[in-house]
């Protein structure tokens, strides 16, 4: 029997429930994080819940929970269900109350809730690459808060898979932001290019990673804004996200990149980041 993590408590599935008024469901009031899991192991968990507590503090919500107890609860919860290779989603909402849009006053006990859920990794997509499309940015203005607002995201997702397309790139009035649910990363002779980590974008943990191989392998790592135009005539281009891992693109709106083909410094990124798997796992 699968069970869930509400509250604390290791529950069977059919019986997590939240209230109707639960104030994530009436107004997405609340934050989440995804943690993936490698060979019974959770990689950078730390980082994910450091960005987890610093969400909270952005929005005004005040929990309990340390990276040391979120972790522990998500280890149980994984072991609960036997997941030794996939992920944790773990959300918090500020509570159930009449609705209102303002903060319950007084504050009401923020409800937790997490799942988790088993696979492997997208090893054939990261050998050959995928295709993406590109849609504007329609989201609000604080991105680098993991919100569960997420509707912008889901409709540029969804205009990814009418296309067939793994993704869907994010853009600006031409200035690319990042992925529906990816950071994005254009390589052009030899230096990495990506959006610098405001508020216009998440600081996913991946693009974290992908920036210490970087610095480990003495490749140029460059957190500056680019164009549409310059994504499409880059070397390579890369997405990144906790479950994407390092993701080749070698097609953006069915143009091919470059050759076509996955370039030499993609490697070295993808072959650095499973490094990084092996000691940032625990």
């Amino acid at each position: 029997m699968t069970k869930i993590l509400v509250n604390d408590i290791l529950v069977d599935e059919q019986d997590a429930k939240v209230a109707y008024n639960d104030r994530g469901y009436n107004f997405g009031d609340g934050i989440y994080e995804y943690v993936r899991i490698y060979d019974n192991k959770l990689f950078t968990a730390k980082e994910h819940f450091e960005r987890l507590l610093r969400s909270a503090q952005e929005i005004g919500l005040d929990i309990d929970y340390t990276v040391e107890s979120l972790t522990e609860v998500v280890r149980k919860l994984a072991e609960a269900n036997g997941v030794t290779d996939g992920g944790v989603y773990l959300q918090i909402t500020r509570g159930a109350s009449p609705r209102d849009h303002a903060f319950p006053t007084p504050p009401v006990e923020p409800v937790l809730t997490a799942f988790t859920k088993a696979y492997e990794r997208p090893l054939d997509k990261l050998e050959n690459g995928v295709s993406v499309v590109t849609t504007d940015d329609i989201r609000w203005l604080r991105c680098d808060i993991k919100s569960l607002n997420l509707l912008g995201n889901v409709l540029a997702k969804e205009y990814a898979t009418k296309y067939n397309a793994e993704e869907a790139i994010q853009h600006r009035e031409g200035t690319v932001t990042e992925g529906a649910s990816s950071n994005v990363f254009a390589i052009k002779d030899g230096a990495v290019y990506t959006h610098p980590a405001n508020n216009l974008i998440l600081n996913g943990i991946t693009r974290r990673v992908i920036q210490w191989v970087c610095d480990d392998e003495g490749i140029t790592f460059n957190e500056e804004a680019f164009s549409l135009d310059f994504l499409k005539a880059a070397d390579e281009v890369i997405i990144s996200s906790t479950s994407a891992e390092v993701m080749p693109v070698v097609k953006i709106d069915g143009e091919t990149v470059n050759d076509g083909k996955v370039g030499s410094v993609t490697r070295k990124l993808q072959a650095g980041f499973d490094r990084y798997i092996e000691s940032h796992s625990h």
